[in-house]
């Protein structure tokens, strides 16, 4: 049996500059972290040759080819496992429509562990091109590669993606208190709403075709530069004006990111303290950010009733194998 842990993430600023239709013209980037909530993936070997998949269904099919969900069938073709597998996964929070990159966290850490079941080691660089390939090209998804590359190296990272395809990762450098601080600051809460990223982000992806939202994006890619200083410099002063434009440039590209009603919770958020924040994600739906002085987020919590607070950590692992027992066949 092998177990792996790989970690959902938080985009501060910059998303959406991963997509081909921006980076491709012009270079992208975010800040982002991962935290303390996993997505878990349990490799077995099944002893009569079938396949058995469990996620929010059950699948048992006889080969590969008969496989449905998408993910798995091109992870299997890609580690060049035929059958005689069971897969399992588990999660820490909903894992559908976060916006928490759970899609990529998955991929990322069922790849880890079908290398591991093979006996192989696999860096995390290729374990994030791979995912990327099997997302982007092979299941066609209309999403960007900032998730991939966070699910697999893990940390407080500020992410490049270049025009010939590559992606530079580099790990935002601070003193621990600065970090500490960051994250003591950050507020989440978990809207209960959950939407399809696949629909929002296609919209995105053709609105950065437009002169004038490229030119949107590339203020929200220099807001990330700006914020990748201001943690290196060890100061925090900024963080909040720099989420807030973000969040309002973000929400400028097209009609699906936001609504009224997540307007007024932020708005809210706003009046009761908290400097600056957004939609984690594609927009829609999932999780809420904040970024507030610690003393305020008490009065944001009573503003917001109707939203589940969310106690995280961040996280430095990236993806890791937790158990590893293999089975002789």
């Amino acid at each position: 049996m092998i177990i792996s842990k790989t970690p959902m993430r938080m985009s501060y600023v910059g998303g959406g500059s991963d997509m081909s239709n921006y980076y491709r013209e012009e270079i992208g980037a975010v800040v982002s972290t991962t935290i303390d909530k996993f997505m878990y993936l349990v490799v077995n070997r099944k002893f009569d040759g079938d396949i058995r998949l469990s996620y929010a269904k059950t699948e048992i099919v006889a080969t590969r080819s008969e496989i449905k969900h998408p993910l798995v069938r091109e992870a299997l073709e890609m580690t060049g496992i035929d059958g005689g597998i069971e897969i399992a996964s588990l999660a820490d929070i909903p894992s559908q429509g976060s916006g928490l990159g759970s899609s990529s966290a998955y991929t990322v850490g069922l790849l880890n562990a079908l290398y591991a079941y093979k006996g192989s080691y696999v860096s995390k660089k290729t374990l994030a091109e791979q995912a990327c390939e099997i997302e982007i090209i092979k299941c066609k998804e209309p999403i960007g590669k900032q998730d991939q590359y966070a699910a697999a190296f893990g940390g407080l990272n500020f992410i490049r993606f270049h025009s010939n395809e590559a992606v530079s990762v580099e790990p935002v450098v601070c003193r621990p208190e600065t970090l500490i601080e960051l994250q003591e600051n950050t507020l989440v809460f978990f809207t209960g709403r959950t939407r399809s990223a696949s629909e929002v982000l296609k919209d995105q992806s053709a609105a950065l075709l437009e002169k004038n939202k490229k030119l949107l994006m590339n203020r929200m890619v220099k807001l990330a530069f700006d914020l990748k200083v201001e943690l290196e410099s060890n100061s925090l002063i900024n963080v909040g004006n720099i989420l807030d434009e973000n969040w309002r440039l973000k929400s400028q590209l097209t009609q699906g990111i936001t609504d009224n009603e997540i307007d007024e919770w932020y708005s809210l958020g706003i009046r009761s303290g908290a400097t600056g924040g957004k939609l984690l994600g594609a927009g829609n739906g999932g999780f809420l950010m904040f970024y507030a002085p610690l003393e305020r987020h008490a009065f944001i919590r009573e503003a917001l009733p109707k939203l589940r607070p969310v106690t995280f950590n961040f996280d430095q692992s990236g993806t890791q194998i937790v158990f590893y027992q293999p089975t002789q066949g």
